[in-house]
């Protein structure tokens, strides 16, 4: 049995007031249990990949505050079936969704949980991404909902991951030294240039590679880059959430003759590359 999409949503930040991880992340994941009709109890795993956050808030994780609001069984011993619930972040930038969902596949291949939820949400720490023209990314939060299926060659693939060679190109840190009394609410983004020329050719590269070692036919898939999740440019771009943007517009699209899979790439600081096969249920 392969591990399939159950559902998948992205959120955007909506309203006057202060954008939020948790915010995003919880909408999102919401909206995946609605779609796929089941219940917040009936998750084993919600591993959440979000990196830039409110406030800069890196305690508690994340994740056990977007367990709490989408309300993923929050007492396992007194509510453990049909899943207890278990949460943890998991924090490796562009590539984080494609290692939750490497994970994912471990706990559903030994019986470790029969759904899992992966969330990714970013936001700057002062609340609205759009004040802040030198801030590259997008206040954007998505979500997955993951499960086995019985269809013949439906699922993903194995995940691989990949270095880049020489030093990291991006750079995202709370510089405290420069941050003074309002801290909580700027972080310091630096790319090099030619940064994004660099990622696309190493995503390029951990394409053709994956392709190689896995025997994929490049001619009958469907490859979803880093860049097809991207918005317009005043908006900024996706970060963590970029597969899951990605993946759902590549999916409401009219499918391509003659492909029959999915390649999905991340590619981000490190430089790192991640990349993983998938094919939807009725491909």
């Amino acid at each position: 049995m392969g591990m399939v999409i159950a559902a998948a949503r992205t959120t955007t930040h909506h309203g006057t007031g202060p954008a939020s991880a948790v915010e995003l992340a919880s909408r999102a994941a919401r909206a995946c249990l609605a779609r796929a009709q089941v219940s917040p109890s009936s998750v084993g795993v919600l591993i959440n990949v979000g990196v830039y956050r409110e406030s800069n808030t890196f305690e508690p994780a994340l994740a056990a505050l977007v367990q709490k609001e989408v309300g993923v069984n929050l007492d396992y011993t007194a509510d453990p079936a049909p899943a207890s619930g278990f949460s943890f972040d998991l924090m490796n930038g562009a590539c984080g969704v494609l290692n939750a969902v490497q994970l994912a596949q471990s706990l559903l291949d030994t019986a470790g949980a029969e759904r899992v939820l992966i969330t990714a949400a970013d936001v700057h720490p002062g609340g609205d991404a759009r004040r802040d023209p030198d801030y590259p990314y997008a206040d954007l939060g998505g979500a997955l909902l993951l499960q086995r299926s019985a269809a013949p060659g439906a699922g993903f693939g194995p995940v691989s991951s990949y270095a880049g060679d020489g030093p990291s190109d991006t750079e995202g840190y709370l510089d405290t030294a420069a941050t003074g009394g309002d801290g909580r609410s700027r972080i310091t983004v630096r790319r090099t240039e030619g940064h994004g020329a660099r990622r696309a050719a190493l995503a390029a590269a951990c394409t053709a590679g994956y392709a190689r070692e896995h025997g994929i036919d490049l001619d009958r898939t469907l490859v979803v880059g880093p860049g097809a999740g991207e918005r317009a440019r005043d908006e900024g771009e996706p970060h963590t959430a970029a597969p899951i943007l990605g993946y759902l517009r590549a999916v409401a699209a009219p499918r391509p003759r003659g492909r029959d899979r999915l390649l999905l790439v991340a590619a981000g600081a490190g430089p790192s590359a991640a990349c993983v096969s998938y094919r939807p249920e009725g491909w």
